[in-house]
């Protein structure tokens, strides 16, 4: 899994936000590209099941798509082995949307202090290259630690013969 991509260090601390999480969500503002969440009526009649198991999978793959085409940093270790973690029967490749959130992360372990090194990922290499190459059910986590996504290793996020909802024998849906 060697990255052609150079690895940058960082003193996280400098891009850090002081604030506390709570008012940083108060005063976090959104990309201009970023809709914002319509009020939905949960009891309302006109929401069928299927519908609604159909809407969700268009956000999912509407995420996903965006991710996949989304430079990431990526915490490596001194080897530029990406940073891990194990987590109900399934290994995490931790990436972050910019800096400021790899800082969080950081601080929220109490290593704010020391410097990371990390290289600048596709979602879509992570996925398709990194993910199978781990040899045990892996996904990634997003922005870990803070507001972040999981993209779990199932059918649509990750190749198929990794994912862990796909059958082996057939290539079909578990």
């Amino acid at each position: 899994m060697n990255s052609t991509a150079a690895t940058r260090r960082s003193r996280l601390t400098e891009y850090a936000e002081t604030a506390a999480p709570a008012e940083r969500e108060k005063t976090e503002t959104r990309r201009p590209d970023e809709k914002t969440p319509l009020p939905s009526n949960k009891n309302s009649f006109t929401h069928s099941p299927a519908a609604e198991l159909a809407h969700a999978r268009r956000e999912l793959a509407t995420r996903v798509g965006e991710f996949r085409r989304t430079a990431v940093l990526v915490p490596v270790d001194e080897h530029d082995v990406p940073l891990t973690g194990d987590y109900g029967g399934v290994r995490w490749i931790y990436a972050f949307s910019d800096e400021t959130a790899l800082a969080r992360y950081a601080l929220a372990r109490g290593e704010g202090d020391r410097e990371w090194a990390y290289q600048r990922w596709l979602g879509a290499r992570l996925l398709d290259a990194a993910v199978p190459a781990v040899g045990v059910p892996c996904g990634v986590a997003l922005d870990v630690g803070g507001r972040g996504t999981l993209f779990p290793p199932v059918a649509g996020i990750v190749p198929d013969r990794v994912a862990v909802d796909v059958s082996a024998e057939r290539g079909d849906a578990k």
